[in-house]
């Protein structure tokens, strides 16, 4: 009878328990689908030895209670040992409702920075620890930043979430990964994300006195006067420009983004979230840096660019196409460092500490445009319209950006009560 069978070693072999001739061990069992599976291991229990040369693995016997606690909780442990990471990842990035340019870049993402490190893993053996030695090297050696790692976590940890629901894997292997990376390396205290205002005078002022970057000054003013995003700024037209009634609509957003054949193209996309369709209205500053665009490209020429039936795109670039985000920010960048060359050899000669400005990019001029608005918040200006501007789909957003703003103005708030409230 079965429960008579024993090991070479003379010991009691359970139910589906076989020794083959060759020590190894064999456990056969009836999945979830009804179907007969087998699972191997050269050792029995956990404490005998692993055979000289034999790969160590789980001992038959906790092959067993993994299998039985699987089937218990109803978990398809054939097709979790049988799917890798890459066939999950392509069947679910295709059936997850995504905008079609976030969808694209999920996949370069993934297929850039996580298939050939994780992608030919079964599913099953994903494990926490494979999860953070990923995202730790992304860190370490990519110099992924908190925004680029929290993409990446978007991308798997929905992957995972899905396998879990799925009854494919019992818990899933992201969790609980970003928030001990936040912590370890200190990315919850919040970071400098706008330019102070005497940073902004600074920068606006030497643009606009400077011979080699003054044609910089009608965009900067735009990013700086309307807080829109990189792409609503490139891919304003202006038929989008309102000018009898001073407003601007911004209503797509421009991308220039690697594609499923690897090039870079651009597209016109929808805004980032609905909250992004709104219209701005524009500061005086805006509005004559807009109309000195426009009257000087009478002269050079206007944008010749047609994207995706999209045509008379406001700002040119010297190719009479639209800019990209890399070259807005390396123009950015050669500005802060000519500025940053004058000013140190100005106060070395003047004898005082200079203002120099930090690295920062468009989207950096994006929160400065919200920083003035907290820090001039009125009771006609206050942080709800400030989100409607801001396009921001949830006012939590505009306050956890902006926290150390926001508690300046709730301490002047306050102030402004001071004993105007009966408290004792």
């Amino acid at each position: 009878m079965a429960h008579n069978r024993k090991d070479k070693k003379n010991r009691v072999l359970h139910k589906g328990e076989y020794q083959r001739t060759n020590g190894r061990y064999e456990y056969r069992y009836t999945d979830i689908h009804g179907k007969t599976q087998c699972v191997y291991s050269w050792r029995l229990n956990a404490n005998d030895p692993t055979p000289r040369g034999k790969p160590k693995t789980l001992s038959l016997r906790e092959l067993e209670q993994e299998i039985e606690r699987d089937l218990m909780s109803g978990i398809d442990t054939v097709s979790a040992g049988k799917t890798t990471l890459n066939d999950f990842f392509e069947e679910y990035i295709e059936e997850r409702p995504l905008k079609q340019s976030t969808r694209t870049n999920y996949k370069y993402m993934y297929r850039k920075y996580i298939s050939g490190v994780l992608g030919s893993k079964k599913i099953a053996n994903i494990k926490y620890s494979d999860i953070k030695r990923l995202y730790n090297s992304l860190i370490d050696e990519q110099g992924f930043k908190p925004n680029s790692m929290e993409v990446v976590n978007t991308i798997l940890h929905p992957i995972f979430a899905t396998a879990v629901r799925d009854d494919i894997i019992r818990k899933n292997p992201t969790d609980g990964v970003m928030a001990e990376i936040k912590k370890r390396r200190d990315w919850n205290k919040p970071t400098r994300k706008a330019l102070s205002a005497d940073e902004q005078k600074a920068f606006v002022d030497y643009v606009r006195g400077s011979t080699t970057y003054r044609h910089w000054l009608p965009l900067l003013t735009v990013f700086l006067g309307t807080g829109c995003r990189v792409g609503e700024v490139i891919g304003l037209r202006w038929e989008d420009c309102d000018f009898e009634n001073n407003l601007i609509s911004i209503n797509h957003n421009l991308i220039y983004r690697p594609q499923d054949n690897g090039k870079c193209e651009y597209h016109i996309t929808t805004t980032k979230t609905a909250a992004g369709i709104r219209v701005i209205p524009m500061f005086d500053e805006v509005r004559d840096a807009l109309l000195r665009e426009y009257n000087c490209q009478l002269h050079t020429g206007f944008n010749r660019a047609v994207i995706d039936g999209y045509s008379g795109f406001v700002f040119v670039n010297r190719d009479g196409g639209v800019y990209s985000p890399a070259s807005i920010n390396r123009g950015i960048e050669r500005i802060r460092k000519a500025y940053n060359a004058e000013e140190t050899e100005r106060a070395q000669a003047e004898n005082r500490e200079p203002v120099l400005l930090p690295h920062f990019t468009a989207h950096n001029l994006r929160h400065t445009f919200c920083s003035r608005l907290c820090e001039n918040e009125s009771d006609k200006v206050n942080l709800k319209i400030i989100q409607e501007i801001m396009g921001h789909s949830s006012i939590d957003t505009t306050l956890d950006v902006y926290t150390d703003l926001t508690t300046q103005i709730k301490q002047e708030a306050f102030s402004s009560l001071q004993g105007k409230i009966k408290l004792a």
